[in-house]
């Protein structure tokens, strides 16, 4: 076993700390170690900045959240010297920020104390009811660590000229600081002249009381209460708030912050969200707006490989749920055109179903939609149930490798035994309802990735990930062989999580020099 955070050299005698760290660490993973340290969003980039990169790992940090939730003590501080203060019975430090970059820094955690934290750990997880789902949740989870550091070092592919050229074709040249772009500063003037006089379009209040002098009582200015008005300075605003975002999140500012070298450069957070989906903590790599795609090319030679998963959720309640019937429908490549039959021949009356069922809806044609579902495939139909009625009762669910929800607030129990009480719990019941699928489908994106990274020939690199999407960055010559590597993980990570199944989970690959061409 090496430990990294510390360094322990396979030589007679204490662990001691060599001269060169990086070198160390690249000479002793050519017998590819699992690894095994404190957090690697601060111990693996300065390895990466070294040029060396690791086959796989155990993130401490990441694997003490997992058994904290699993153990019912969610939200405890999870860092590896919380965990080794637990095991001592000595007092539990705060969490503390991350910092990217600390690596072997002066006064890191010390090996022995490491390597009992990994002990305790690994007692923990046998402990639990299915240890070997939580292994394989465990190694996801830390193999996606290594997979978001490499992608904020290895940046996206990402043209400055074109992104420059396609914010002064929608919002005009780049203005002064403070001020306006043109296009921004033009629409603002026609909501002023809509009302007669002068109105902030980004000041809520002004608007609030602009419309109500105007005769027309809102709420707030969210855009689908705006498209219900009929007023003259409706359509000039609601393009003010598009363009406005556009220009406050990606546009010259975040460029000069994010795009460095060709490559825009985020911050992803493995695990960052509570079903285990991934946060950013810069860069909003999660939210490039679509027509930002047209700015993500691929370096001369070089192809980008784009893929995603057709209709995620909905197939891994399939596999988990065991639904005979519904299984059936999953083996195709449209699952909704595969179950039209079902629900009156309609495609769109099987996705409203199958989308119902999994994020609890009841509006329109749900609720017939609904019990149609319940008629023809009553497992799935009673797996969602069941996670929804944990959550009305505030139990805890699980994900299928053993990933947990957060428990109730005090807040919840004192609403829920109070008047508006029923509302509340059905409101808990449709998060318990959509985290049991979201985050087992988190889990085998996880698992597709970290299998594809393994599978990726040098010099291709994975340099995108969203939910159920990848891209990966190769030379052009190597782009069957990555889309093929892609649709081997696929098959992988399902076999992984659910042994053999009939549920398939096609991952549809394209080869295309620009993002916006592969939609």
């Amino acid at each position: 076993m090496v430990l990294a955070g510390e360094t322990i050299l396979p030589v007679p005698g204490a662990a001691r700390r060599p001269a060169d760290p990086a070198r160390a660490v690249a000479e002793l993973e050519r017998e590819r170690p699992r690894w095994v340290w404190a957090d690697a969003r601060e111990d693996y980039p300065p390895l990466l900045s070294a040029g060396v990169r690791l086959s796989r790992c155990h993130d401490l940090a990441l694997t003490e959240g997992l058994l904290l939730a699993a153990e019912g003590r969610y939200g405890e501080p999870r860092s590896a010297r919380a965990a080794h203060a637990r095991l001592r019975g000595l007092p539990v430090p705060d969490e503390q920020p991350s910092a990217p970059g600390t690596l072997f820094a002066p006064e890191p955690l010390a090996a022995e104390a490491v390597a009992e934290v990994l002990a305790g750990q690994l007692a923990r997880i046998d402990a639990l009811p299915d240890p070997g789902r939580f292994r394989l949740l465990v190694a996801a989870e830390s193999a996606g660590a290594l997979i978001a550091a490499e992608m904020g070092h290895d940046g996206m592919p990402w043209r400055r000229d074109e992104h420059d050229a396609l914010l002064s074709e929608l919002l005009g040249p780049r203005p002064v600081h403070g001020m306006r772009p043109a296009r921004l500063q033009a629409l603002a003037d026609e909501v002023s002249a809509a009302f007669g006089h002068p109105v902030n379009p980004d000041s809520v209040r002004q608007l609030v009381k602009a419309f109500k002098g105007a005769g027309v009582a809102i709420e707030s200015t969210r855009s689908w209460e705006l498209k219900r008005i009929d007023h003259p300075a409706v359509a000039p605003l609601l393009a003010y708030k598009e363009l406005a975002r556009l220009h406050s999140f990606h546009g010259w500012t975040w460029a000069d912050q994010w795009v460095r070298g060709g490559r825009f450069r985020p911050e992803y957070v493995a695990g960052g969200v509570v079903s285990g989906r991934w946060a950013t903590s810069g860069g909003g790599a999660l939210q490039i707006p679509k027509v930002m795609r047209r700015v993500v090319r691929a370096d001369e030679g070089w192809t980008l490989v784009v893929a995603d998963a057709a209709q995620l959720e909905p197939r891994v309640l399939a596999a988990m749920a065991g639904d005979v019937g519904l299984a059936r429908a999953a083996g195709e490549i449209d699952l909704y055109s595969a179950l039209a039959q079902s629900f009156g021949g309609e495609r769109d009356n099987a996705k409203i179903a199958m989308l119902s069922a999994m994020y609890g809806g009841t509006s329109g044609d749900a609720p017939k939609l609904l019990a149609m579902m319940r008629q023809r495939f009553p497992q799935a139909y009673r797996f969602v149930e069941d996670a929804a009625k944990a959550g009305e009762e505030g139990r805890l669910v699980r994900s299928w490798l053993g990933r947990t929800s957060p428990p109730p607030s005090e807040r919840w129990k004192e609403i829920v035994s109070g008047p508006d009480g029923g509302r509340a719990a059905r409101d808990r019941g449709r998060f318990t309802r959509n985290f049991v699928v979201q985050a087992t489908a988190a889990e085998w994106a996880l698992a597709l990735m970290a299998v594809l990274r393994g599978l990726l020939p040098d010099p291709a690199r994975l340099v995108f990930f969203q939910h159920d999407e990848v891209i990966v960055h190769c030379p052009l010559d190597q782009a069957e062989q990555v889309i093929g590597a892609v649709s081997g993980a696929a098959a992988e990570a399902t076999r992984l999580l659910f042994g053999r199944t009939p549920v398939r989970f096609p991952m549809e690959a394209v080869a295309v020099d620009c993002y916006a061409d592969a939609k």
